[in-house]
């Protein structure tokens, strides 16, 4: 079995643990200077590891939905649905000290792949992790499809 990996992440800012078989997807298409994308070369699971403005107006809880629904619009989901979230504890958290809230969110989305017409349910667990000092919304987005 091959071994986990540290894989630096947006220049080396900090990095993050990969499980064996993951691929960076940036050595296969362009992705957005904002994120970082890893998929699994046997499954079409994927992690997204993204940068966001802070939005400040939201808070708490509706801060994870906002962020979830967002996804849904830039996927142009035709249905979303958020099963659960719940706050994490910040004291859990590599991010601890300059994390100001954290919250994870499981849910699903109806969204058709590129260039496909059938639309899939994919259920998604996200995490948020709010950085107001740095005016950052840091959003892990887990795609597990059916």
């Amino acid at each position: 079995m091959e071994p986990t990996r540290d894989y630096p992440l947006f220049g080396g800012a900090f990095s993050a643990t990969l499980p064996p078989g993951a691929i960076d997807v940036s050595d296969l298409r362009p992705v957005p200077d904002n994120q970082e994308v890893f998929c699994h070369r046997l499954t079409d699971q994927s992690l997204i590891v993204e940068l966001l403005e802070l939005q400040a107006q939201v808070r708490g809880e509706a801060a994870a939905r906002y962020h979830f629904e967002d996804v849904g619009g830039v996927q142009e989901a035709r249905a979303v649905q958020v099963e659960a979230v719940q706050p994490l504890l910040l004291e859990n958290l590599a991010l601890r000290g300059c994390c100001q809230e954290a919250w994870v969110l499981s849910g699903k989305q109806q969204v058709a792949k590129e260039h496909q017409q059938v639309a899939e349910v994919v259920t998604l667990h996200q995490a948020l992790l709010r950085l107001p000092q740095y005016q950052t919304d840091l959003l892990l987005t887990f795609n597990q499809p059916p």
